[in-house]
């Protein structure tokens, strides 16, 4: 009988519970490689054939973790925290403590069996480590434009302000050119950058990122689990026949895809003529300016997989002379 480990990720922690044949058993090791290590020496221990590790996916502090059990041959499935909350509702579960919390995963694992999880390629992994780090040095170089904005610093301050904004300038273009090279290195990268490029409201750097926060087009079976992964798909709110809510986007899903979506799809809803035209359809129709966007987003990014998966690059006009052929 296998035994179900459940971990709750943190910055600095990694909450475990292990449930089984036996009574539950816990530890709690530092979301660190050295931490890792300690936590696959500690199940060793346990003396358990087959175990199934399980936690939520929280971005860079569960990647880790899950590619060093995966590395140990241990299946882990890193699932969405919205399945995981649920399940806690449905069990009536009161507590809510990191070791509450890692049991409660344990025992989703048990009861589910969700699917495993698979590690991107190593080139896929170099890609979003190269994106996120870029994107940090972006955030730093913003918050220090707006430091010298705001003015008033003393001269030692506004020279250290200049340096430091020199420095990162220099890193970002460093990483920027990285990130070129790698790209140009791997054909299949290469291939689904262009064909995203090509997609007016899409500039090389979303086509980067969106490779980035996907991990690829083509591993999604159809367009609906590529809007799924995003949170970009609609949540209606209804109970009987007399509570009827607005219809939102489900917001459940990848953060960062949804956030690389947001400013190209205000550019594609002017310049891009496919959705100029649907966002004014929705517009005249009496959507709101939000749920106007929000749609532009999810078009976009279907848009996206569509022509990475046909191999087609965007042609604006190619459903308008389709029609008229026809």
């Amino acid at each position: 009988m296998p035994a179900f480990l459940g971990i709750d990720v943190a910055k600095a922690t990694l909450e475990c519970a292990l449930i089984g044949p036996k009574t539950p058993r816990r530890t709690s090791v530092p979301n660190t490689p050295v931490g890792h290590r300690q936590l696959l020496a500690w199940l060793a221990k346990q003396h358990v054939a087959d175990v199934l590790a399980c936690l939520e996916a929280t971005g860079t502090y569960s990647d880790q973790i899950a590619q060093a059990l995966h590395d140990a041959s241990i299946p882990v499935s890193v699932v969405n925290p919205a399945r995981i909350a649920a399940y806690a509702k449905s069990r009536l579960a009161r507590n809510k403590t990191d070791p509450a919390d890692a049991l409660l995963i344990a025992q989703f694992a048990q009861s589910e069996q969700p699917p495993l999880w698979q590690p991107p390629a190593p080139e896929m992994r170099e890609l979003r480590a190269l994106v996120r780090h870029l994107d940090s040095l972006l955030a730093q170089r913003q918050a220090e434009r707006n430091r010298r904005a705001a003015g008033g610093h003393p001269e030692p301050v506004e020279q250290a302000l200049r340096e430091h904004l020199a420095f990162l300038d220099k890193q970002i273009a460093a990483v920027q050119e990285q990130l070129n090279e790698h790209i140009g290195r791997h054909p299949e990268l290469k291939r689904e950058h262009d064909l995203l490029d090509s997609i007016t409201g899409i500039g090389t750097r979303t086509a980067t990122r969106l490779l980035a926060e996907t991990g690829g087009m083509g591993r999604f079976e159809d367009s609906r689990a590529v809007a799924a992964y995003a949170g970009l798909t609609p949540r209606r709110y209804q109970s009987g026949t007399s509570v009827r809510g607005k219809t939102r986007l489900s917001k459940v899903g990848n953060a960062g895809l949804r956030a690389a979506l947001y400013m190209p799809a205000l550019v594609a809803r002017q310049h891009n003529q496919v959705l100029k035209a649907f966002g004014e359809r929705l517009a005249a129709a009496g959507k709101p300016k939000m749920a106007v966007i929000g749609a532009v987003m999810r078009k976009l990014l279907v848009l996206a997989y569509g022509v990475v998966k046909s191999g087609v690059a965007f042609d604006a006009g190619y459903g308008k002379r389709a029609q008229t052929a026809g």
